[in-house]
């Protein structure tokens, strides 16, 4: 199943040292402080706030209700021994695209059959979080047999998100007609923050989440027009920038470039009504849900919640700001999330609409309920699996697919108790 998915000055702000990667402990005997409840519910989030003198926007932006799921779930190992599988896609047969970070794509049958990978896929920058990315089915998959996917391009100087697309061959074994369609800008010679997920609007346009590179003498791109880190671009099939696209024709403006001010998006969904809607990692404490909108700015690292890794501030940042969009949602502390998916299939009836996203700190699968916009209900599930889930994608049959991120990843079914 294929999956659907203001311009501002130039800024440059003093840095302050701080790793971006790592967990700041919290003593044990540390009392929960929750910032600002919802109001006739108890939130499912009780932990120490990373940021506890940051305050929500409005109510219900931080910490919803806690919801459980009625419906007895089981979950179905497909198939182990993927190595650091970072995107599932299922297919109109019912078997399952899954790429492997150090640059393999392979299909897993609906039983569970492992694939050799398929051959044709460029090289990966493997180092770090890079590697092979996002893949996704071509609209016209059924018919023209045709896949995307994101990737760590190696390049000379460093490396860079790229999208490639190809054809793949009837007996499912290679890709043909290879071709690299979108090259974000500019290299670097880093490991992080590459994004990046993949989703086909209604539009039919391709929407590409791209990471600010994290390093602090790149991440004030995420700012600048001229340069596509930290930002959602959106592109045609074949990678140019379409017309209607917000900067394109704008003196200093990248075409492709749809939102700006993100930090590192590694997951994306559209909802059945068209919304685009990204789950982005963020500083610690300040992970966000947000709605994206054409044009909008959504504000890192200029205006965040949270605190750098090393515990310190985020260099000159504040909460809000008037001309940035404030996230739907923000979790402090953090999930790390990865891949997104809304559910509407029949199989959980009570799950209709619900947001899904792999949550990767705290292992586990977390399900949004979101009404009006805003998010009225949380639930993480599948926590005693104890594993790092990277993404999310329901199939035809209305099951929920997971792949789990380590070296002997997993992949999982996941349908209602019979």
């Amino acid at each position: 199943m294929a999956k659907f998915r203001k311009f501002l000055l130039l800024v440059s702000f003093t840095a302050m040292a701080g790793s971006a990667c790592s967990q700041k402990e919290i003593a044990q005997d540390d009392t929960p402080t929750p910032p600002n409840p919802p109001a006739n519910c108890s939130p499912l989030e009780t932990r120490q706030a990373n940021a506890p003198d940051q305050k929500p926007a409005f109510a219900g932006q931080t910490r919803a209700c806690a919801i459980t799921t009625q419906t007895g779930i089981s979950v179905t190992v497909l198939t182990k021994g993927l190595e650091k599988p970072w995107a599932v896609e299922p297919l109109p047969d019912g078997s399952l695209l899954v790429t492997e970070k150090p640059g393999r794509l392979r299909i897993v049958s609906a039983t569970g059959a492992l694939g050799q990978p398929i051959s044709g896929v460029p090289a990966v920058d493997a180092r770090g979080q890079g590697g092979l990315l996002d893949v996704a089915l071509s609209p016209g998959f059924s018919s023209d047999n045709t896949i995307f996917w994101s990737f760590s391009e190696p390049r000379s100087g460093g490396n860079a998100t790229s999208v490639a697309r190809g054809v793949l061959s009837s007996d499912r074994k290679s890709l043909s007609d290879v071709r690299v369609i979108f090259r974000a800008m500019p290299t670097y010679n880093g490991t992080m923050h590459y994004g990046s997920r993949l989703e086909f609007g209604p539009d039919g346009m391709l929407y590409v989440t791209l990471g600010e590179r994290s390093d602090l003498q790149i991440r004030p791109q995420a700012q600048h027009m001229n340069s596509h880190m930290g930002k959602v671009v959106r592109i045609t099939p074949d990678g140019t920038a379409p017309a209607d696209n917000p900067f394109n024709g704008q003196a200093g403006s990248l075409p492709e470039i749809w939102t700006t001010g993100h930090r590192n998006v590694q997951a994306s969904a559209f909802d059945s009504n068209g919304k685009f809607w990204v789950v982005e990692m963020g500083p610690q404490g300040g992970d966000e849900l947000n709605l994206i909108q054409k044009g909008k700015n959504y504000g890192w690292p200029l205006v965040t919640y949270g605190e750098e890794y090393s515990g310190q501030p985020v260099p000159n940042s504040v909460t809000a700001k008037e001309g940035f969009e404030q996230p739907v949602y923000y979790w402090d502390p953090v999930i790390a999330p990865s891949g997104a998916q809304f559910y509407t299939g029949s199989a959980f009836s009570e799950w209709r609409g619900n947001l899904f996203v792999g949550g990767m700190k705290d292992r586990v699968l977390v399900r949004l309920r979101i009404e009006n916009d805003k998010v009225t209900g949380e639930e993480h599930l599948l926590k005693d699996r104890g594993q790092r889930i990277r993404d999310v994608r329901q199939g035809a049959d209305g099951s929920l697919y997971v792949v789990t991120d380590q070296s002997n990843g997993e992949l999982w079914k996941i349908s209602p108790q019979r």
